[in-house]
């Protein structure tokens, strides 16, 4: 009789707890920073569009804009955030370079005019680069696209000074009149260039497809919980679908994020203009599998070797990069960052 009881007892227990006694899951984290290729992020989590994505999966995603860009990148390698927006070489040179396997979930789009340089004075050549101080957040895309001009310039790396600006901070330096050119992205080149005293010598429009703008998330993560990764993709498309629709709703739209950047709606639609945007995802899929992508990567890695961001010169020797067909550079037993492009493909296919 007593044994009977207690079990009573027991069970009464147990059916009175309550339900939150289960272990709560962990809210996902995703970081942004502002260009103009990634506000949709912020324009998203406000719409809504984020929520109805985590709920269709039973998840729940943060989105949550980050001031400083290389800051919110290390702090996604700090896995602080799961997924972060950024660029494939800064992809290559912080997380991947600092062993956190990273996968490019998303391509969004490649820059074709969004980075520039501009050179204060009337000068248009870009061979009068030499001898000058150039403002520019060091080893960031904006390092890589200098490199690539002074490449068309036949000039070195040791004919120019350049002084590490942040990019909070990069518009303030200029305009104070430090330095005499300065690499960076929009909305601060746009920014920057209305001022009407430089010239804009150089921009990713000459080096189509190599700087792509991503997001990127950690691989451990996206393989515990794929679920993660198709609400991510489903979230993105339909944003993009919006934000390109020549339509009131989509102007609507595109207005909001131009306020978000602090820039009129004309000036956005002219930034977005500076970038290929994928709005479909079959198109995002089929660039992320392209044939071009290794020649290109391999491009950024030799860059990230010489400014010595992955490992003292040992470049893609202690790390690998693979891509959607099986093709691998660098190190094969070592892969760091993954172009994967199955869920955008998912999303191609409507298996979303």
């Amino acid at each position: 009789m007593l044994t009977r009881l207690l079990s009573c007892s027991l069970l009464v227990l147990l059916l009175l707890q309550p339900a939150h006694a289960a272990p709560e899951k962990r809210p996902f984290k995703v970081c942004w920073s502002i260009y103009a290729g990634w506000m949709l992020w912020g324009y998203m989590a406000e719409q809504g569009i984020i929520d109805k994505w985590a709920d269709k999966y039973g998840i729940e995603i943060q989105v949550q804009q980050v001031p400083d860009y290389v800051a919110s990148i290390e702090q996604y390698t700090a896995n602080q955030f799961d997924a972060c927006a950024m660029t494939n070489m800064d992809a290559l040179t912080i997380p991947a370079a600092a062993g956190l396997d990273s996968t490019a979930l998303i391509v969004g789009d490649f820059s074709a005019g969004a980075d520039g340089i501009l050179l204060r004075g009337g000068s248009k050549d870009l061979k009068d680069l030499k001898g000058k101080t150039i403002l520019l957040v060091e080893n960031s895309v904006s390092h890589y696209l200098l490199s690539r001009a002074l490449e068309w310039a036949h000039l070195q790396p040791s004919d120019v000074t350049i002084e590490n600006v942040s990019d909070t901070e990069l518009a303030q330096a200029w305009r104070s009149g430090r330095g005499d050119a300065v690499v960076t992205w929009n909305p601060i080149l746009s920014d920057l260039r209305q001022d009407g005293d430089s010239v804009q010598v150089f921009s990713s429009r000459h080096v189509p497809g190599e700087i792509l703008d991503l997001l990127v998330i950690n691989s451990q993560t996206l393989n515990q919980h794929p679920e993660l990764g198709r609400a991510l993709t489903g979230a993105w498309f339909e944003g993009m679908r919006l934000m390109g629709l020549p339509t009131a709703a989509g102007a609507a739209a595109r207005a909001q994020m131009a306020s978000a950047a602090d820039a009129t709606p004309a000036d956005f639609d002219e930034q977005l203009k500076t970038i290929r945007s994928f709005y479909a995802p079959r198109s995002a899929a089929a660039f992320a599998r392209g044939e071009k992508m290794p020649d290109m990567m391999q491009r950024v890695a030799n860059f990230a070797d010489a400014q010595q961001l992955l490992g003292e010169g040992k470049g893609l020797q202690r790390l690998g990069i693979s891509f959607g067909d099986d093709r691998v550079l660098g190190n094969k037993a070592q892969i760091m960052l993954r172009f994967n492009p199955t869920y955008m493909q998912l999303a191609a296919d409507n298996q979303l």
